[in-house]
């Protein structure tokens, strides 16, 4: 019996292969992004809007999704190179690995416009339950190809769920409204 797999999109192999390229791309598209967002507005919306409990400071984000980043890179290089070397699960195929993974790190991606560009926290909320759901189930199969993958994933899953948490309370907290019109109302 075979399976089918349509064609996704996906990201080069290449990439999955060598575990320098693995790790830096989504460091690096993070960065771009994290930087493409204007850091000094970015600060200054977070300083500005209510915040649930337990919300880090500003600082830790950084440095905790550049770790999380090198982290899900290494998951997919080894997810990937041992579902192309050996297949211990017929269904999870090196190409499936590499849509999903590039599905993922799209929506991680268009997180930080959804909420500090366009100021829409509903939907950056769903944009988490998506990633939350997506990286779930490629944790699940990571642990079908390799164990360290799948273990490597789960600080990030982790993760995820504490920003959801986050995220709904900014929401809540804030009316679902963090537009500047609505952030100067609410300033004394």
């Amino acid at each position: 019996m075979t399976t089918y797999t349509p064609r996704l999109a996906s990201l080069p192999y290449d990439v999955f292969a060598n575990p320098a390229a693995s790790i830096l791309l989504p460091i690096a598209l993070g960065t771009t992004v994290g930087f493409g967002s204007q850091p000094k507005d970015t600060e200054r919306t977070h300083l500005q809007i209510r915040q649930p409990p337990l919300r880090p400071p500003a600082r830790v984000f950084g440095p905790a999704w550049t770790v999380l980043y090198g982290l899900m890179g290494y998951a997919a290089h080894r997810a990937v190179v041992a579902a192309s070397s050996r297949s211990p699960a017929p269904s999870v195929t090196p190409d499936l690995l590499r849509a999903l993974y590039a599905t993922q790190l799209g929506l991680n991606l268009l997180w930080m416009p959804l909420f500090f560009g366009l100021r829409r926290p509903a939907l950056a909320l769903a944009d988490l339950a998506a990633l939350l759901g997506l990286n779930g189930y490629l944790a699940r199969l990571y642990f079908a190809v390799d164990d360290v993958a799948a273990w490597c994933q789960l600080p990030y899953l982790a993760w995820l769920g504490f920003a959801a948490y986050l995220n709904a309370g900014v929401g809540h907290l804030n009316g679902w409204d963090i537009s500047d019109a609505a952030l100067e109302k609410r300033t004394p």
